[in-house]
């Protein structure tokens, strides 16, 4: 079905057991997160809040909550577009097989956007900030925010539609030094288009005219996340998506998204930054407050009817990772395709995305010689490291495999066959004083800290264990997270330390002989949490630690500028004191929204 606006796909998913109305009032401070939270873990369906305190519009959320109904909302373009990138990857297809492939030739058509449609929903009223439903997420944050944006900016040396961007940056409506109405908040973070944008219109000394549309047919939602190469305009995407073409037209000289159920338009001049955050993101910290770009409100317009859309992030998995899964889903190849050699990529969302990168390679360079070594893997990691939002990636695990049953997305198998064959000794690359995700705390500053690649390749250097040895057991509280991964908590129960991590290595050096079985041991303050699911050891491994500063190893050593270690890997993921504050519920919103779920409540029977 091709949506004309978000309303008709709420219809349509409300027809079809998607979708649950929320009668009963309820508070954008935090319980409307909250509510989401629940039913979105519950893997519920698509909620519809009628009665938003403080605002007259209605909201929805959970609408991308799983990735089985967000393929039920593209179920009609669904295949094609996969058709599409497929032949955009393989071009010689279309030519070979041209009946075949002459639907995905009617449907590339709905990729040019329509200027100046005769229809101008959009045009209804003009509104303030303050009108629409401030949403606040989690207790932490800094004020009310809009998580499910699309904001637009033109390049101002090429202007226009086709050499657009449209990305999903963060925008804070409320709170800190905003003044209400007529400032908000414009977050954006490392390899993101409207940075160039920016930059271009800075040289110039001109401000930047940012729209950001709201809602809309959900394929503008979609497009706006989707990792598209700098200069390929996101609205061409949202046609072909949506199987309708993007409708726009331009008022005061901004872009107006003619289907959005919001805009809000607005300039960002030059060297003028306010503090924006804290906010709960999807690592599961919160990030927190930093000078951001400053937009100056020129108007907010609303739709007849309109409805807001947004989703909650924390620690994964989210509504996001449908994102993730859907956009996998819809690319296929095309990332292996850019980068000779790659066979697979997979960014780990438990492990909050950026964090941890799983990689499959090639191994060509040298078929004549017996032994097996990483060689061609190591071009392929320099490549990842260098392309698109890939490079935001701290831990690159990479491996080739000859059989091809290998898989990233398998990620408890993926670990073990590293883990079996990785010789700690030569094949772990460090690359320091570098730039790394914006959301992620865990390095010495703001985008600053390191990365590693850690990369095998051969035959299996060493059986994992299934057990604790009993010699870490000793040390302290130790338990297996997986074969071969131990996590060990401070005897004491104390805070790790530079002083008693350097005595653990002390003992661990002592006992190197009984650990031929232990390929990596994680330092942590919890280790009966860490343990306790693999999604647990990934979110606190990756998460809290910086690899330059943070991983050691039994018996380490540096040899012409080379590290290495003849024992176990050991990383310190314990949380150290510039680390981000964790998310955390409010109880006492946990409680007021039980009425919901009880018998009478909108949400009775639902989870």
């Amino acid at each position: 079905m091709h949506y004309a606006s978000l309303e008709q796909c709420l219809i349509d998913l409300e027809k079809n057991n998607h979708l649950v109305r929320i009668k009963e009032e309820v508070d954008p401070d935090l319980e409307m997160a909250a509510i989401h939270l629940r039913v979105h873990e519950a893997q519920g369906p698509a909620l519809l809040f009628e009665n938003v305190k403080g605002s007259n519009f209605r909201a929805a959320s959970n609408i991308f909550g799983t990735i089985e109904r967000s393929k039920f909302i593209f179920r009609t373009t669904f295949a094609l577009v996969q058709q599409l990138i497929e032949l955009k990857n393989n071009p010689l297809e279309a030519i070979k097989h041209p009946i075949k492939n002459f639907q995905t030739s009617v449907a590339a058509f709905k990729a040019l956007p329509l200027k100046n449609p005769s229809n101008k929903p959009i045009l209804h009223q003009q509104i303030q900030i303050q009108d629409l439903p401030l949403i606040k997420h989690w207790p932490k944050d800094g004020g009310a925010f809009v998580t499910l944006p699309q904001v637009y900016t033109e390049d101002i040396e090429a202007p226009g539609i086709m050499k657009s961007n449209l990305g999903m940056y963060r925008i804070q409506l409320s709170g800190n030094d905003y003044e209400l109405n007529k400032e908000i908040g414009l977050h954006y973070q490392l390899h993101r288009g409207i940075g160039v944008h920016q930059s271009k219109a800075n040289k110039k000394g001109l401000p930047l005219k940012v729209s950001c549309f709201v809602g809309g047919p959900p394929s503008h939602t979609v497009s706006a996340v989707m990792p598209l190469p700098e200069g390929i305009s996101e609205m061409t995407f949202a046609g072909v998506l949506g199987g309708r073409r993007f409708r726009y037209f331009y008022e005061d000289d901004f872009c107006i998204s003619a289907d959005a159920d919001f805009v809000i338009t607005g300039e960002v001049y030059p060297n003028e930054n306010k503090p924006e955050g804290p906010f709960g993101d999807h690592l599961g910290y919160y990030s927190l407050q930093h000078d951001f770009p400053l937009m100056k409100v020129h108007k907010v317009y609303a739709r007849k009817n309109a409805i807001w859309p947004f989703t909650v992030v924390g620690r994964p998995p989210q509504e996001d990772t449908s994102f993730g899964s859907l956009i996998h889903e819809l690319t296929g190849n095309a990332i292996p395709q850019e980068i000779p050699g790659l066979k697979e990529v997979h960014a780990v969302d438990a492990a909050g995305v950026h964090p941890l990168l799983f990689a499959i390679g090639s191994e060509r360079y040298t078929p004549y010689m017996q032994t097996k070594q990483p060689a061609e893997i190591l071009t392929i990691a320099n490549h990842v490291l260098g392309t698109g939002q890939l490079s935001l990636a701290k831990f690159l695990f990479i491996a080739a495999d000859e059989t091809n049953q290998l898989s990233t997305h398998h990620v408890k198998e993926y670990l073990q066959y590293i883990f079996e064959r990785i010789d700690w000794k030569r094949d772990v690359h460090f690359y320091t004083n570098t730039t790394i995700d914006t959301l992620d705390y865990s390095g010495t500053g703001l985008n600053s800290g390191s990365k590693v690649v850690l990369a095998a390749y051969g035959e299996k250097k060493r059986e994992l264990c299934t057990e604790v040895p009993q010699c870490l057991k000793e040390l302290g509280n130790a338990q297996l997270c997986m074969p071969g991964v131990v996590a060990i908590q401070s005897m004491d129960n104390g805070k790790w330390t530079m002083g008693n991590i350097n005595h653990l290595l002390e003992q661990l050096s002592i006992v190197n002989y009984q650990l031929s079985t232990v390929a990596m041991i994680v330092v942590c303050d919890d280790a009966n949490f860490t343990s306790a699911t693999l999604n647990n050891y990934l979110w606190v491994t990756y998460t809290r630690s910086n690899p330059s500063h943070d991983i050691y190893g039994v018996n380490e050593f540096v040899e012409h500028k080379h590290w290495g270690c003849n024992g176990p890997l050991v990383i310190d993921a314990s949380i150290k004191p510039h680390h981000a504050p964790v998310l955390e519920k409010d109880p006492s919103v946990e409680k007021r929204i039980n009425k919901l779920f009880e018998k009478g409540g909108s949400l009775y029977g639902i989870i």
